[in-house]
């Protein structure tokens, strides 16, 4: 099995090495997975809520569930979105995932369009804009 680049921490001469996150989203219903979508990202992205901070450019990596579907998607991705405890609208807490351009990536970002169909074009509002 072929590990995650590492990332360095710390330029000061110490040997930091970080690990991106691995975050779990099982999403349930059709109207959740709409609002969590970012369809505006050039891969495609989701919204995940956390309390964990972050900060933009972070490396994530993913494990999503979509609704009936028993596959687990696993995705690679950087933080692209950024919403903070106490945000305007009540918006929730959380990160934006841009997906990336790998296979992973466009197959999630393909099956999560599949899933919404017609639901893409809605007005209504999401977790992030």
């Amino acid at each position: 099995m072929a590990e995650a680049p590492a990332i360095p921490t710390s330029s000061a001469g110490g040997a930091n090495i970080a690990r991106p996150s691995v975050l779990s989203l099982p999403i349930k219903e059709k109207a959740a997975l709409y609002a969590a979508y970012m369809p505006f990202l050039a891969n495609g992205g989701i919204f995940v809520p956390t309390n964990k901070p972050y900060k933009l450019g972070d490396e994530i990596y993913l494990i999503l569930t979509l609704m009936d579907d028993p596959t687990k998607y696993p995705i690679a991705g950087k933080i692209a979105w950024i919403t903070p405890a106490g945000a305007n609208n009540n918006k929730a807490q959380g990160i934006g995932v841009h997906f990336s351009a790998d296979e992973s990536g466009l197959r999630v970002k393909h099956r999560i369009e599949e899933l919404l169909g017609a639901a893409l074009r809605s007005s209504r509002a999401t977790h992030t804009l």
